[in-house]
């Protein structure tokens, strides 16, 4: 019977790891093929959109009323097909190379974090510290994976502890919905609700030449407004569910999850211990020196470089304190890397956009046309259609980085000719980046951690739909908010 349950659980496991390679595959040619075809209509519009050029500051800015026009040139096809290429060697190839650098570092640490097992280890102690108090659990472990994905830009490694998450809430008298709204819908709206966030603050402050931390205040507030409504809906859940379990629409499967799951908590050990400690350690210094990227200037401009050796370093130095085979860290740490190559490839692609436009000359012209057609409308407007333009792009490239190199080079040159901070196109990036990953049934992260859970994606949107609406709802206002006081 053991032999029985064993071979079971391996098949899931494989079926599981089969499932996520394929749905990311899947994922990546699709992007791919959607930025080969942006990258083939930017090169054919070459022929037809007339050249032209504006003056620019010693900041490289744009100067208003400077723009002068050309005529159709085209470009030569072998420069479009060697574009993703040649960005590398452009005037934008070192920020290109910096980001997929810091990129591929990132990915391998929090691979080799995961596969410590210490984030797990965190969490269970979280749990056992606050057993008695079932709600407040449920409030802290939001918080800490928000927090995670808010300050570290983690999401997709945040929601491999989605099987331990909904043990622990069913243990306390919960439901599996309640595990994925703790766990993936914590981490993702934290990744939205964005502080400091590398990925996507991190990345379009180092293109915009900004300090990681202006603008941080409204941030701030946006992510504890967002914290609170997602510990509120939870907890209107849990109440509903408590006074009739069979309002749970996952009724019928957590009592077969039930049946078969070993419930009981063993004490902690000195191994785990020691795991929470040096994740403690290695959290906490990244935190310290993300403060000190805040506190002194001269360090904003090398923010990015910066995270990518500390985190680089800390991750090296806590595997090699925590794993007993030494050469699994850099085992780890290389499949990580490895993990993110197809993300290089994306970023290239999407960067080669400009560089096509730029050489045809028309980039320009694009971005003339953009503000000739915004201009006279209130800046309200211009903010909202900035919003509802990303989210038609997330619906396709879910991939961060990739959106922000395809449009962060000509909206940040749009909105400051328009006066729009970039701080504010910052925070409008923030939120439509983030929260529809995990209502847009194309995002893989979505199907793998509903997958896991057992859960359809009819149930999920029954449960999050409303929130939802309620969350868009919220961020409109922030961002008219934001534009109303001059963010």
């Amino acid at each position: 019977m053991l032999k029985e349950k064993t071979a079971e659980a391996v098949s899931v496991k494989k079926k599981k790891e089969e499932a996520f390679a394929s749905i990311n595959t899947r994922s990546f040619l699709t992007v791919v093929a959607i930025l080969l075809a942006i990258l083939t209509v930017s090169g054919l519009l070459t022929l037809f959109i007339p050249q032209g050029s504006f003056q620019r500051d010693e900041n490289g800015m744009i100067i208003a009323d400077s723009y002068v026009k050309g005529e159709p040139e085209g470009i030569a096809l072998w420069r479009v097909i060697t574009a993703p290429f040649r960005v590398f060697a452009s005037e934008d190839g070192l920020t290109v190379m910096m980001i997929s650098i810091f990129l591929l570092i990132m990915s391998g640490v929090f691979n080799l974090l995961e596969k410590a097992e210490g984030i797990s280890v965190f969490i269970s102690k979280v749990v056992r510290r606050f057993s008695g108090r079932k709600k407040t659990v449920v409030c802290l472990a939001v918080f800490l994976f928000m927090l995670f994905g808010s300050f570290f830009g983690m999401f997709e490694e945040l929601v491999t502890l989605l099987p331990l998450v909904i043990i622990f809430m069913l243990s306390m008298g919960f439901d599996t919905l309640t595990g994925l709204g703790v766990c993936m819908m914590a981490a993702c709206f934290g990744f939205s609700a964005a502080i400091t966030n590398p990925f996507s603050v991190g990345l379009v402050s180092s293109l915009a030449g900004i300090h990681v931390m202006e603008g941080a205040w409204l941030r701030l507030i946006f992510f504890a407004v967002v914290f609170v409504s997602v510990c509120a809906f939870l907890l209107f859940h849990i109440r509903k569910i408590q006074k009739d379990p069979k309002k749970s629409l996952t009724y019928e499967i957590d009592r077969e999850k039930l049946a078969t799951l070993d419930l009981s908590f063993t004490e902690e050990s000195p191994k785990e211990a020691r795991l929470f400690r040096s994740y403690a350690i290695f959290f906490g210094a990244q935190l310290v020196m993300l403060i000190l990227i805040a506190a002194i200037r001269p360090l904003s401009g090398y923010a990015i470089p910066i995270l990518a050796v500390s985190f680089l370093v800390g991750g090296i130095v806590l595997g090699l304190s925590v794993l007993p085979q030494k050469k699994d860290v850099f085992r780890h740490l290389l499949k990580g890397i490895v993990a993110m190559l197809p993300a290089v490839l994306m970023i290239a692609l999407a960067s080669s956009v400009k560089l096509v436009m730029q050489e045809g000359g028309i980039l320009d012209t694009v971005m003339h046309a953009v503000i000739t057609s915004l201009s006279g409308k209130n800046k309200f407007l211009c903010i909202i259609l900035i919003y509802f333009l990303i989210l038609f792009l997330q619906i396709f490239i879910g991939s961060s980085s990739a959106k922000i190199m395809l449009i962060m080079p000509i909206m940040l040159p749009v909105c400051q000719a328009l006066g729009i901070s970039t701080t504010l196109v910052t925070l409008t990036y923030c939120m439509a980046d983030g929260f529809t990953d995990v209502i847009i049934p194309t995002n893989p992260v979505l199907l793998i951690g509903l997958s896991m859970a057992k859960v359809s994606y009819g149930k999920w949107v029954r449960f999050t739909g409303l929130f939802q609406l309620l969350m868009f709802a919220v961020t409109v206002l922030i961002l008219l908010f934001a534009t109303a006081v001059g963010y």
